[in-house]
């Protein structure tokens, strides 16, 4: 939803207007908003999910809605550590990719 959401956020090179931002710029607030309630939303399920660690699979009998669907939960862990494991190899990626640039950087300096 995100993705299709900065591609209505394009703005358009008009040397008419003096602050061509301006048409575009609920946009791009629209955005911001967005960005911000999934990041929230991905810190309130890493809370909710991991603070549980390996609930009660077997309902109660006297409180049968305080059980979790085993199905479910090992799907949700599983989409969060995958996450995880996606986030931290973006970034893992990005510094190498910065550490080479800079190495090449002070090699063609010399």
């Amino acid at each position: 939803m995100r993705q299709l959401l900065s591609k209505s956020v394009m703005i358009d090179d008009d040397d008419d207007d003096d602050f061509p931002w301006r048409v575009n710029a609920h946009k791009y607030y629209v955005h911001v908003i967005l960005s911000l309630f999934l990041f929230t939303w991905f810190i309130l399920g890493n809370y909710w999910v991991f603070s549980v660690y390996m609930p009660n699979f077997l309902p109660p009998f006297h409180q049968p809605q305080d059980y979790c669907n085993k199905t479910l939960y090992i799907f949700a862990t599983a989409v969060l550590v995958l996450s995880h494991i996606i986030l931290f190899m973006v970034v893992f990626c990005s510094c190498c990719i910065y550490w080479i640039s800079r190495q090449r950087g002070i090699d063609d300096d010399h």
